[in-house]
């Protein structure tokens, strides 16, 4: 008997769940994938995938593999004679994951999750894996910050990206972007560049892509160490040697609340709190005993998220209109992110309020999140996207763009504002990244 197996997604890790446990296998079928709607802003809509494509499908699937979205997923067990349902997509929570089940349970087919076993795999080099509990913790300013250390010691670290896949899935199989002159010739969304241009602009090389194996055999091939940055609260794609977790003090308790973000806290070497500075004490102490309750093992480690802008003088005093990184305040529940903390830092005198003069994607977009506190989310799947946060912000007319979203926004939009970019590092508190590597020398290959 062939299994026949339907796999929930949000185009990304689904598909690495697919090639690592079904591609190849003549004792299950994976007859379809669904697209969670609208997970990251209309990523669903940014490439019109309908289909995994049979070149990475394999010589079993000529058609490749229909996707559907997954309000239809009852009819397709029905239709499909579904045997089992695999939930593939992250952030989510607990109860939502149920939520996922008793529909697949509902319709008569079995419920089932891939573990990290399956899905990682295994490096000529070693690894360091950073990841999260939740969307928006500051794992790219660990990376970066490990990136920078391991180059300081002469170690050439590369970094590789949970997978984004936009755009044609063939052409983006492996991805390496080493210059902007990459990201503008792969014509990236803003939420890649939000991912990939503060690692550019340190001369760090990342990696991404859609099929893993191969990607993680190319980015290998020029590392001394691989740093896996695990978008959302991605569990790891590639089995590590050492692995930081980051927790965000100002969500308390969902660190025990989502997947994957739990089972990444089960899994940690160290448990980092970051943003401390703009948290209160009681949810840090909260925070700090969900760790101890689930990872007595882990060690806990303390830091804070300081912003910065160029230009203090440009914010104090100044109507501004609010910028933040996209996932981080969607999907990812935050109110605000760090370009809300320097309009407060810097003394901007108000923070406009972007819901009255939104049009199309952005307005639909607040409309979706009414959670959001006068900010607006960076929008860029497509250029309509692009051109409705353009307009937004044309009708705003604030003094200045205050932008919190990690990659230059001036590169992208083309407005009549000043755009006042808002950079972000991570403060240890209570350890240093050099010592951080030393105490892991000998597994990481460093040397003393």
């Amino acid at each position: 008997m062939t299994e026949r197996v339907l796999i929930m997604g949000a185009t990304g890790r689904d598909f690495h769940d697919f090639n690592t446990a079904y591609r190849g296998r003549e004792d299950a079928r994976v007859v379809a994938f669904t697209a969670a709607p609208g997970q990251n802003l209309g990523e669903t809509q940014a490439g019109g995938h309908d289909r995994y494509p049979p070149e990475l499908a394999g010589e079993s699937y000529p058609e490749g593999i229909p996707i559907y979205p997954e309000p239809e997923l009852e009819d397709l067990i029905h239709e499909k004679s579904v045997d089992t349902v695999v939930f593939s997509y992250s952030d989510v929570s607990h109860e939502n994951v149920m939520h996922a089940g008793s529909r697949a349970l509902a319709a008569g087919a079995d419920f089932e999750i891939r573990g990290p076993e399956t899905a990682m795999l295994d490096a000529s080099v070693p690894v360091i894996a950073v990841d999260a509990v939740r969307t928006g913790c500051g794992k790219s300013q660990v990376t970066r910050a490990l990136a920078d250390e391991l180059q300081s010691r002469g170690v050439e670290p590369v970094i590789v990206r949970e997978p984004m896949p936009y755009g044609d899935l063939v052409e983006g199989r492996v991805r390496r972007f080493e210059t902007m002159a990459d990201l503008d010739e792969a014509g990236v969304t803003i939420e890649e560049r939000e991912e990939y241009e503060q690692q550019i602009e340190r001369d760090h090389v990342v990696y991404a892509g859609v099929d893993y194996g191969e990607v993680i055999e190319q980015a290998a091939a020029e590392a001394d160490v691989l740093l896996w940055d695990g978008g959302n609260n991605e569990l790891p794609f590639v089995d590590p040697d050492l692995h930081i977790v980051l927790c965000d003090p100002l969500r308390p308790g969902d660190e025990t609340s989502y997947h994957p973000g739990e089972a990444n806290l089960r899994m940690a070497d160290y448990a980092l709190l970051n943003k401390e500075n703009s948290a209160e004490q009681a949810d840090i102490d909260w925070v700090v005993e969900n760790v101890q309750q689930v990872n007595p093992d882990a060690e806990i480690l303390h830091s804070d998220s300081v912003v910065s802008v160029e230009d203090p003088d440009a914010v104090e005093g100044a109507e501004v209109l609010v910028v933040e990184d996209g996932p981080t305040v969607t999907h990812g529940d935050a109110s605000t992110g760090a370009g809300t903390v320097a309009a407060e830092k810097y003394g901007a005198a108000e923070r406009v309020n972007p819901e009255p003069h939104a049009v199309g994607s952005v307005a639909d977009t607040l409309d979706a999140y009414p959670h959001l506190d006068r900010v607006l989310p960076a929008m860029g799947y497509s250029d309509q996207q692009v051109a409705d946060l353009e307009a937004t912000i044309e009708n705003a007319d604030p003094d200045l763009v205050l932008a919190g979203t990690p990659h230059d926004l001036s590169r992208v939009v083309d407005v009549d504002v000043p755009v006042v970019r808002v950079r972000y590092h991570v403060e240890p508190k209570n350890f240093a990244f050099a010592g951080l590597l030393g105490r892991h020398a000998d597994e990481l290959g460093l040397g003393r």
